[in-house]
């Protein structure tokens, strides 16, 4: 997708839960965040002049720092994120530089995705797609979250989840096989 459909997908998934382009773009932290992170990361992908290229991610550094210290959100632009993708809310979200995240997922309030492990399970989590990571939960290490997955609140997820999973707890196990159907 280009950038411009990138944002304009993440719009569209907004204004799906609700609100109108004034609440959205001005009130919403999580699209803030966001649209700040789809500009540095068309940056970080497609600009090949290197002084270009690096003062460029410099002022999105700045940006980024500043959407951070506001929403408490961090997305760095290195991170591969699909289209369509929703935070629920705003306020502890961290995402690791190296994190991938498929098409069309939810990430609620408090969430990590991050590097974790040991050896060669050390880290980061390959996020499919349709994916809903519930609120104040810790997504960590080398592992494979396939398509589908909802993760409970408050939970750790360590090792590989399935398609259709529904995982919840510490340390996360499976719960049930009914999807993330209804929560994106």
């Amino acid at each position: 997708m280009t950038f411009l459909a990138l944002i304009a997908s993440d719009y569209k998934k907004y204004k799906k839960y609700g609100g109108n382009f004034i609440t959205i773009v001005f009130f919403t932290q999580g699209f803030w965040a966001l649209f700040q992170y789809r500009i540095a990361h068309g940056i970080f992908s497609s600009i090949t002049i290197p002084l270009l290229r690096q003062l460029l991610l410099f002022v999105c550094l700045l940006w980024q720092k500043g959407i951070e210290v506001t929403t408490g959100i961090s997305i760095p632009a290195s991170a591969k994120i699909g289209h369509s993708f929703y935070i629920g809310h705003f306020g502890g979200i961290i995402l690791n530089s190296n994190a991938v995240i498929g098409n069309n997922c939810n990430i609620s309030q408090g969430v990590t995705i991050g590097v974790s492990g040991i050896g060669e399970r050390r880290g980061v989590p390959l996020i499919g797609n349709n994916v809903y990571v519930g609120a104040n939960s810790v997504v960590a290490g080398k592992i494979i979250i396939e398509d589908n997955v909802l993760v409970g609140a408050c939970s750790l997820v360590t090792s590989d989840i399935k398609t259709n999973s529904v995982v919840l707890g510490v340390p996360a196990i499976v719960v049930s096989d009914k999807s993330s159907e209804g929560y994106i």
